[in-house]
């Protein structure tokens, strides 16, 4: 059953009869009639307020919830947000934009994630946890969005609905929200079967004066008895929703006359012990239906939901369905976390808004299950985001992100370096427990510190378990390097005087390397080869080039003329080897200028990489012999390739101002493509461009990061 608001009634009250009729206190009419001069803009916004009102939210939502709409209709940015309408209502909104990252779940089903949509969404469930207020902001959102696709086409229709009926509805039934679920589930229903919902909407038009008079007297007699057998409980009809009704018709393979509960009682009862009474009661009066019975009370369901379950037959032979709760479990399951989640003057306690955070959480990580639509996107989700995921808090109730297997170690160096350095122990809720524990989604963590910092080298060992995270391990690494560096010095100097002996090299020509590794004394460099930043081979293969004698020339070559055209590759000089062939690596594009390394291939002579390039280090992991140094020449002629991604906003005239740099800075354009981006209005354009060397891409990049609309511009690796 679809609710109908004030604002969609066709004789819809003024903004300030509409903000009365919320009976809101004085303060909250305030702030909301001080959003905007101009209500009228604000219509999907005066719902949102209305649907969330009735959930009872604090005043900062039912202001984000007025003016979200508004400031998507304007497109403002984050920022303008804040100035216009305060921090707390710019934290919300930008809290609902997250949202945006769910429609991942199913828009692309049966492929293959990428990294940004699973940071996205990753962003967004923290957000979620942080405040769920956020997502109370969205599924309100969601529910206008339905009431607003009666003109729209069929295939706007369809797709919104899926969404919601997807994604939208499952997530509010796992946070315990029945009142926003069902007009979720209904709504979505209305579009996505049309023909079935007015059909079974005319069924129970048809017998709705006959069912509102025998419900009229059921709940008479059985108020009654209640009364008579002291029995504190209030006893009313409830009406049935349409999807509800479709979904057991299909469950259970019944007609519409064969369901039992299109008569349906609910009993609110003061206390726990009255719902067992009222159960009795019921059960003494009327024969149940066995198979119909259920006790969620006893056994909550998966998003805290409990209620008494019966089936009766009741007079004339009529199976009528009643629910028993108490009046807490009656707000818990129409409001879900709603009822909880109250942000009043006087804010709950630390710990219990901590509690609630855990229980938030884990409905989220489990509501994944339920997504309808499954594939890889999903699998890569429930893996990537859940999977190899932990989510801790730390005593205050912040949300920190970890890879699964972290420990508490991971958690001190994740909060700060000095941290880690100073852990001298940790609480796991409240429970000592080892550096070695591994942590678990919903713990809450407390590191214990010292005065000075004191890691262990055991910590670094990967066989021990001491902690899991890269991170946390260079953080512990950088560290004993700084501790060492006497030591390493030494044993640095003693490594080098060893394999330079055996070369035939003196020590003291060691100073010609330190421009090389980019050291500033000797005993940076000693330092660097004992403490394994700089490898004792580099070295020594450096010096034996600069001591090797100069190749010899055959006579005949002597007079050969050099070719007066000379190619990318003719810039390259490798040292020591005399004339061999080379290659500019395809991977990294390296230009005059970058910091260049090489490789020795199997039939193709050197290929030369920018230092930095994870290819190279990947080879090099594998075939350490086969570095071997290489330097540009003084001359190069000739162009080298560059690629670059031009991140702008989406706007006309961005491909000329940005062709008309390139021509002014005398570089080519060899193919250009671009990808825009129509829902933020933004664009990525890639270029291939022909330069002469790392400076004149430099003062390119400059350049273009000064067009009007560019964001950044990034040299690429392929």
């Amino acid at each position: 059953m679809v609710s109908i608001r004030k604002v969609h009634k066709p004789d819809r009250p003024p903004f300030e009869e509409w903000l009365d009729s919320l009976k809101l206190k004085a303060s909250t009419k305030d702030k909301l009639r001080s959003i905007s001069q101009t209500p009228d803009i604000l219509l999907v916004g005066q719902e949102m307020v209305e649907i969330l009102h009735e959930l009872n939210m604090d005043d900062e939502t039912l202001q984000a919830s007025l003016v979200f709409p508004y400031c998507q209709q304007h497109e403002l940015t984050d920022e303008e947000v804040g100035e216009q309408f305060g921090p707390a209502i710019q934290k919300l909104v930008c809290g609902v934009r997250r949202m945006d990252a769910i429609k991942s779940l199913h828009a692309r089903n049966g492929r293959k994630a990428d990294e940004g949509q699973i940071d996205n969404i990753r962003r967004m469930l923290l957000a979620m946890v942080e405040d769920v207020r956020a997502v109370l902001i969205k599924l309100a959102e969601r529910i206008c969005a339905l009431q607003q696709l009666k003109d729209a086409d069929e295939e706007t229709r369809v797709l919104v609905a899926r969404e919601c009926a997807n994604i939208y509805a499952p997530l509010a039934n796992r946070l315990g929200i029945g009142q926003l679920k069902w007009e979720l589930e209904d709504m979505s229903f209305r579009y996505l079967h049309p023909q079935t919902y007015k059909q079974i909407a005319g069924w129970l038009d048809e017998r709705r004066a006959d069912r509102q008079s025998y419900i009229k007297t059921f709940v008479a007699d059985l108020q009654k008895a209640l009364d008579d057998a002291n029995i504190r409980a209030e006893v009313y009809g409830r009406p049935k929703h349409i999807y509800s009704i479709w979904k057991k018709m299909q469950k259970k393979h019944l007609t519409f006359e064969q369901l039992f509960d299109i008569r349906a009682v609910r009993i609110i009862a003061e206390r726990l012990q009255d719902c067992y009474g009222a159960l009795g009661v019921v059960h003494s009066l009327y024969k149940h239906i066995p198979r119909e019975f259920d006790d969620y009370i006893a056994t909550p369901k998966p998003n805290g939901y409990q209620s008494i379950h019966t089936v009766i037959v009741g007079p004339a032979g009529r199976s009528v369905e009643i629910q028993i709760r108490t009046q807490q479990m009656h707000q818990d399951a129409e409001l879900g976390v709603a009822a909880h989640w109250k942000y009043k003057e006087g804010v709950s306690s630390e710990r219990s808004a901590y509690e609630d955070k855990i229980n938030w959480l884990r409905k989220i990580l489990s509501w994944q299950e339920e997504v309808a639509e499954s594939g890889d996107l999903v699998e890569e989700l429930r893996s990537q985001v859940f999977d190899d995921r932990v989510y801790v808090f730390t005593p205050r109730g912040d949300v920190v992100d970890l890879p699964l297997g972290s420990t508490p170690l991971d958690f001190a160096y994740y909060i700060h370096s000095n941290v880690g350095h100073c852990c001298i122990g940790a609480k796991v809720s409240g429970r000592i427990v080892p550096f070695t524990y591994q942590l678990q989604t919903g713990d809450q963590v407390e590191v214990l510190t010292g005065s000075e910092p004191n890691p262990s080298r055991d910590w670094m060992h990967p066989g021990l378990g001491y902690v899991h995270s890269s991170r946390a391990r260079a953080k512990i690494h950088t560290w004993f390097k700084k501790q060492d560096r006497d030591k390493n010095l030494q044993a640095g100097k003693d490594m080098l005087e060893h394999e330079l002996t055996k070369a035939g090299i003196p020590l003291k020509e060691t100073v010609k390397a330190c421009e090389r590794f980019n050291v500033h004394s000797l005993d940076d460099l000693y330092a660097a080869v004992g403490g394994g930043d700089v490898r004792i081979m580099q070295v020594v293969n450096f010096l034996q080039q600069l001591h090797a004698p100069p190749p010899e020339i055959d006579p005949r070559l002597k007079a050969r003329k050099t070719p007066k055209g000379k190619t990318a590759k003719d810039s390259v000089v490798v040292e020591g080897v005399g004339h061999l062939m080379s290659q500019l690596a395809k991977c990294c594009q390296p230009l005059p200028g970058d910091p260049i390394q090489g490789y020795i291939t199997q039939g193709r002579g050197v290929s030369v990489h920018r230092e930095n390039c994870e290819q190279l280090q990947h080879l090099l992991d594998q075939h350490p012999e086969r570095q071997i140094d290489v330097n540009w020449a003084n001359e190069h002629a000739g162009a080298f390739q560059a690629e670059v991604d031009v991140y702008s906003a989406d706007r006309d005239g961005i491909l000329r101002d940005i062709t008309t740099v390139l021509a002014n800075e005398k570089v080519g354009l060899l193919g250009v493509n671009s990808l825009s981006n129509t829902q933020d209005h933004t664009a990525k354009i890639k270029l291939r461009l022909e330069v002469k060397d790392l400076n004149s891409l430099s003062k390119t990049i400059t350049r273009l990061k000064q067009v009007k609309g560019v964001s950044d511009v990034i040299r690429l690796d392929r």
